[in-house]
């Protein structure tokens, strides 16, 4: 006897039950159908910038290649990288870190992964505040945890209330994941915010908190990103604060994540990553260094297109009569409401029951791929990406309006 996934029965471990494929990797592989189909697609699903790697690292990792950096690498990263990171938390975070308490993985997923693996027991309790990315409760799920979710409502700037936060804390908590700036709402976080939030840590002592902070340089209208291991020294012992050069360089290929920890849990961590993939790529890595430590020019260039991008979506967005969308702070997303496009039904005859309707027939129809807000576990919202050209963002929108325009 074979499965539904044609493996033979008992064969695969229960936990594959478990996995699920991402919504913004179903939604692209969706549009990438359409699309050997000879159709042209405006894909706003995924986030990546659109721009090239900088000049620079390409350079620093032809260079590596050359002198001939191409053997194993340290399972935990090359000395520099480590160094790199280290001067970069304490530059612009004001965070200081050991060697033995950094590590780089293989992108900032495979930290989550290591970290998780590495601590939670089945039954134990993640908080994960809701909007979420799509892969935290996929990997909390996969090891036996139990993702949480905490509601971020929009009236609140889909921001976690410290209240909130402690009436979710139970026993068996032992994880609470933040990340801001946010994906998929672009919502930012303040010192207040994360001072509260504090606040109520430090009444849970068993509890640590895993900092995403990969979208930390891409923030507007003044904000100014704020780690909570900077605004409650105190708790740094407890907190995984991870990043990665993946948004703000433009470099989701080059796949390089990093993180500063306690060092007891970093070496934890880097056992689990001996036994899977080992080191990183050595030009990688090399090419990171001179990301990290080279001119923040080109990252503010990028900052400031996502910027002028993020006006310009969101004004057209708000001209459409049945959405609704509010000011994202950071990312390159923004979350639209459609709540009064739910249950009317398309030019094309489709019936949407929910968001995810409304996304399929929006590709189907209008050709425009974009995520339904509910696998991010808050629907009815669609996740658009602005990492791409003001071309396909402005025609996008335009057939946005067309396909609202024409329900019944």
């Amino acid at each position: 006897m074979t499965s539904s996934n044609g493996a033979p029965d008992g064969f695969l471990a229960g936990c594959m039950d478990r996995l699920e494929t991402p919504a913004t990797i179903a939604m692209a592989q969706r549009a990438r159908a359409l699309k050997a189909k000879g159709e042209e697609v405006l894909s706003l699903a995924l986030g990546e910038p659109d721009f090239p790697t900088p000049a620079g690292v390409i350079e620093a990792a032809h260079r590596a290649a050359l002198d001939g950096q191409t053997k194993y690498p340290p399972v935990e990263g090359t000395p520099a990288l480590k160094a790199a990171i280290i001067r970069k938390f304490a530059r612009e975070n004001g965070l200081t870190y050991e060697p033995a308490e950094v590590m780089v993985s293989n992108g900032g997923k495979q930290v989550i992964f290591n970290a998780f693996m590495a601590t939670l027991n089945p039954g134990d309790e993640v908080i994960v505040p809701r909007p979420y990315w799509v892969s935290y409760p996929l990997i909390i799920s996969l090891f036996g945890g139990i993702p949480v979710f905490v509601d971020c409502p929009e009236e609140s700037g889909f921001r976690l209330d410290a209240a909130a936060l402690e009436a979710a804390i139970t026993p068996r908590t032992k994880w609470l994941v933040l990340n801001f700036p946010n994906n998929p709402t672009g919502a930012t976080t303040t010192r207040a915010d994360l001072e509260a939030i504090a606040e109520v840590l430090r009444r849970h002592p068993r509890v640590h908190v895993l900092s995403d902070e990969i979208y930390e340089h891409l923030v507007y209208d003044g904000q100014a990103h704020v780690s909570i291991a900077q605004v409650a020294p105190d708790l740094k012992s407890r907190v995984l604060t991870l990043n990665g050069v993946s948004k703000a360089y433009a470099m989701t290929g080059w796949r390089v994540g990093y993180v500063g920890g306690p060092a007891p849990l970093i070496r934890a961590m880097s056992g689990i990553q001996s036994s899977s993939t080992s080191g990183i790529c050595s030009i990688s890595q090399a090419a990171s260094v001179a990301a990290l430590d080279g001119p923040s020019g080109v990252v503010e260039v990028m900052r400031e297109t996502y910027d002028r991008r993020r006006q310009m979506v969101v004004a057209a967005l708000r001209q459409i009569p049945q959405l609704t969308c509010a000011m994202p702070l950071g990312a390159f997303y923004v979350y639209p409401g459609i709540a009064a496009c739910i249950g009317r039904t398309s030019a094309g005859g489709r019936l949407l029951r929910t968001d995810e309707d409304f996304a399929i027939a929006l590709l189907e129809e209008q050709h425009v791929a974009v995520v339904h807000g509910s696998a991010f576990g808050k629907g009815p919202y669609l996740r658009l990406s602005y990492a791409t050209s003001d071309e396909i963002l402005i025609e996008s929108c335009a057939r946005i309006a067309t396909f609202v325009a024409g329900l019944t």
